[in-house]
């Protein structure tokens, strides 16, 4: 997959943003759907999903293909997986409307958002944050323990070309996995750079305090955003 954000304009990148930020209003935290809207418009792919309120019933019509994920959606919650607000596979309606009323009944809970399973690729984090010195920065690292017990990342000051993206990318030592290591597929870099730039392009717009993408699936024809978070900085 070829991401669409190098055909983005400096322009739209900013009428992307600032549409982004009108509909957020006052509120610094995105819900995960307002925060996922917002990479599709920057040509990112995300899983298809609707947003349902709490307390809202689900549409008769889902045009959404089974098996499903149902994930508490609220701004307050850190932590979905702590207070067990995700539930995966899915695989009817029956376990679709229970699994969301159970969703509802979590503290602090403003919907649900309900998507299509992805497929399983090799998860890797894209993060971005207004470092005091430095001023926005762009972070990547492989998933699990590769960042949790190895601290295996990189960093890179935003905006990116796919240049940098692609040195980004290099400079952790989980690369040789992305390669094609001891049989595993090669994931694609390019989609991981059109990502990495993305990101970049968005913190170096001034309007974003912090932005964790994690997971991102890579595969060996595109990749996947599965969660994502922003905050925006209010003055």
């Amino acid at each position: 997959m070829d991401g669409q954000d190098r055909s983005l304009s400096d322009a739209e990148v900013q009428r992307i943003v600032d549409d982004a930020s009108g509909k957020n209003g006052e509120e610094k935290v995105f819900l995960e759907h307002e925060a996922k809207g917002l990479l599709t418009a920057m040509g990112l792919p995300v899983p298809k999903g609707i947003f349902v309120k709490k307390g809202e019933p689900l549409p008769e019509k889902l045009q959404l293909a089974y098996p499903l994920a149902a994930k508490v959606s609220s701004r307050k919650i850190v932590s979905k997986s702590d207070l067990h607000g995700v539930r995966t596979g899915l695989a009817d309606e029956g376990a679709l409307r229970a699994a969301v009323n159970e969703l509802f009944r979590i503290e602090g809970a403003e919907g649900v958002l309900v998507e299509e399973m992805a497929p399983r690729g090799t998860e890797v984090i894209v993060g971005g944050i207004v470092d005091a010195q430095f001023g926005p920065v762009v972070m990547f690292g492989l998933g699990g323990i590769f960042v949790e017990l190895f601290k295996d990342v990189s960093f890179g000051l935003a905006p990116l070309d796919r240049e940098e993206a692609l040195r980004m990318a290099k400079e952790v030592k989980g690369y040789r996995l992305l390669e094609g290591y001891r049989g595993r597929p090669a994931a694609d870099i390019g989609a991981l750079c059109d990502i990495l730039v993305s990101v970049s392009r968005l913190m170096a717009s001034g309007r974003f305090q912090e932005i964790d993408l994690n997971p991102v699936a890579l595969y060996p024809a595109g990749a996947m955003v599965l969660d994502a978070k922003m905050s925006a900085v209010h003055y």
